[in-house]
């Protein structure tokens, strides 16, 4: 196996993530208020991909750990419905995508997610498996279940080590 090839965290935004998903953030988003008023809905963030049949959307909490060191070695992708993280204790972490289609280890991309937004990867995006920056952090996940092989993995040729500029949050 080679060196890792560093990649630089960008910052996660709509536009730079539309490729992979969908962002799941207040800021700029559609909203209005409900609940005479007292409440303010920040509507459709996100869509919940589920092809094929018997399918259904499912919540679960997944609680991660960092990765030590912090070196990609595998991506992984869900052909038959998108999967959302949306971190429940303000933690921010990594999402190393690339692509639906064939795997093309060239078109890896790192985005830095702040602890107050979340993503939802497109159904047959390649990423990461969960990638906190902290201890024990907890993620509200809504993906699908369902018949049907849901995950495929691919083993890097060339290790991906993303790189935070600054070093801080």
């Amino acid at each position: 196996m080679s060196s890792p090839r560093e990649i630089i965290a960008e910052p996660l935004t709509r536009e730079a993530f539309a490729r992979f998903g969908e962002v799941i953030d207040t800021r700029g988003a559609d909203a209005f208020p409900i609940n005479q008023g007292r409440t303010e809905r920040f509507h459709a963030l996100a869509g919940v991909e589920l092809p094929g049949d018997d399918a259904r959307a499912i919540l679960s909490i997944f609680r991660g750990q960092p990765l030590d060191p912090l070196q990609i070695n595998l991506m992984e992708r869900h052909p038959l419905g998108s999967q959302a993280f949306v971190p429940i204790n303000n933690q921010p972490f990594l999402a190393v995508v690339a692509p639906p289609g064939d795997f093309d280890e060239s078109a890896i991309r790192v985005f830095l997610v702040r602890g107050n937004q979340g993503l939802n990867y497109r159904a047959g995006t390649w990423h990461a498996p969960l990638l906190p920056l902290a201890a024990d952090s907890d993620y509200l996940v809504v993906d699908r279940q369902g018949p049907g092989e849901n995950c495929d993995e691919v083993i890097l040729t060339t290790p991906v080590r993303p790189v935070i500029e600054g070093g801080s949050l």
